[in-house]
């Protein structure tokens, strides 16, 4: 069957197929890992009232963050700094990486500003 065939069918077994754009990320944690999808095509299918979700992509797996009581994952009380721009600054400075990160933090993460920051002080 080709594909249009299998949505004809689908649709006529009351069936529907949605498929989601734009996700960054999907999550998925266990009580001792997390795995994490990257870019993944997800797709919902609802028949009966139930709704399953189909995610492709490469996963990573990851040891499991400390997670609020709730279960939900804590908000990041600071932005994450690329490590090529840490890299960009130390390389342009020469300044030890303790000092690109605070410069970096200072100038909510803007390289540029942070080179000027530990040139000029």
């Amino acid at each position: 069957m080709n594909p249009r065939q299998v949505k004809q069918a689908m649709r006529k077994l009351g069936i529907k197929t949605e498929d989601i754009e734009g996700v960054v990320e999907v999550v998925i944690r266990t009580k001792t890992k997390q795995y994490v999808i990257k870019d993944p095509a997800v797709s919902i299918m609802e028949m009966q009232g139930q709704k399953t979700f189909q995610v492709v992509g490469e996963s990573i797996e990851m040891p499991l963050q400390a997670l609020p009581e709730k279960g939900l994952p804590s908000a990041p009380s600071e932005p994450k700094l690329p490590e090529e721009d840490i890299q960009l600054v130390m390389s342009q400075t020469g300044a030890p990486r303790e000092r690109v990160v605070a410069a970096l933090k200072a100038c909510d993460g803007q390289p540029a500003e942070a080179i000027i920051m530990i040139v000029s002080s």
